[in-house]
């Protein structure tokens, strides 16, 4: 039987062996992962868990929380206020930042995180998901503020996600290459299922919700009209479309056999640069995909080099396998120009 490498042991090579991380970090990774687990036991509960539908509030975007938004988000402030490896925390669930209590001790980094995305699939029973990111404190001669987590996403200390479907999944970066790790229902631990995953540069694949059709820009209509097109049109070949309406589950079948994840800009909102959120969804996500040899932009720049102005900025994004996300970009470049 082949020896099984469980995410400490995985953390602990990264960080004894390879010097990627230190040990402060390899500790809130493991705290973060348990409330991953304790949410993935609340969604596989459901029904039987009272915890389906809504909780009759809405968060500081003004969409209405499911009662697992509120139960995840929680756990993970729950799970990591007391631990000393964090500053504080944001959370696409709350307002403003949660400054780590005094009661505790503080640490040097911040965590960021969508406690669950893709909640509308939750009463569907659809995968859904957790994103988290992890940000170092920039100056320490200070209280943490706001400002603190306005810093762009190539300062990623790690980021991930937690897939919940029919495996739990946990999806790692720390900056050298991306690890899957599936949650052994009958241990309760993290094993390393796959390391190293690379996203193909080519794909036949999007992602992207058809009914906003109306609402594109012309590079976008561009891009899309060419991919339904197939082997006839100007690419050749003949594209799948898959939407699940879920980030995490969307991502996580990129990473698995490759393709692009599309959630551009739309004329419904002119003034809003996209729906997306940066610093929970977009950055996190954009770090993974780049470590996996893939690329992400909104556009036009590299999302990782975007600066953030306000903890809920919204971003377009494009993202997964390269060739398609520098297809896509070239034509708002093009369209730019004209």
């Amino acid at each position: 039987m082949s020896r099984q490498t469980s995410l400490t042991q995985y953390l602990v090579e990264q960080q004894r062996e390879h010097g990627h991380i230190p040990q402060e970090l390899r500790l809130l990774i493991e705290v973060v992962a348990r409330a991953c687990k304790r949410i993935a036991i609340a969604v596989n509960k459901g029904a039987l868990g009272d915890v389906l539908g809504t909780a009759g509030s809405e968060n500081v975007q003004g969409e209405v929380q499911k009662k697992l938004d509120i139960i995840a988000n929680e756990v993970l402030i729950e799970a990591n206020e007391w631990g000393g490896h964090l500053a504080a925390m944001a959370s696409e669930e709350m307002d403003g930042i949660y400054v780590v209590p005094n009661r505790y001790p503080q640490g040097e980094y911040l965590l960021l995180f969508d406690p669950l995305d893709g909640s509308s699939n939750i009463d569907v029973n659809v995968s859904i998901g957790t994103i988290f990111s992890v940000l170092r404190k920039v100056g320490h001669s200070r209280g943490v503020s706001e400002d603190d987590f306005l810093q762009p996403g190539r300062q990623q200390a790690a980021a991930g996600y937690c897939v919940y479907g029919p495996q739990s999944m946990l999806v790692l970066t720390v900056g050298d290459g991306v690890a899957v790790f599936t949650l052994d229902r009958e241990t309760g631990s993290w094993v390393l299922t796959q390391d190293q995953v690379r996203i193909p540069d080519d794909t036949k694949e999007f992602a992207i919700n058809m009914s906003n059709l109306r609402h594109w820009a012309p590079p976008v209509r561009r891009y899309i009209d060419e991919c339904l097109a197939g082997s006839t049109g100007p690419r050749a070949k003949d594209f799948n479309m898959r939407w699940v309406a879920s980030m995490v589950a969307d991502v996580h079948r990129i990473l698995t056999r490759g393709g692009v994840f599309l959630y551009p800009w739309d004329q419904r909102e002119p003034d809003k640069p996209g729906k997306l959120r940066l610093l929970y969804e977009a950055n996190p996500m954009a770090f993974l995909v780049e470590q996996a040899g893939g690329a992400a932009s909104n556009g036009h720049t590299r999302i990782l080099d975007l600066q953030p102005t306000k903890l809920h900025e919204r971003v377009a994004v494009a993202l997964g396998s390269k060739n398609e996300v520098e297809r896509f970009a070239s034509y708002h470049q093009q369209d730019t120009q004209n």
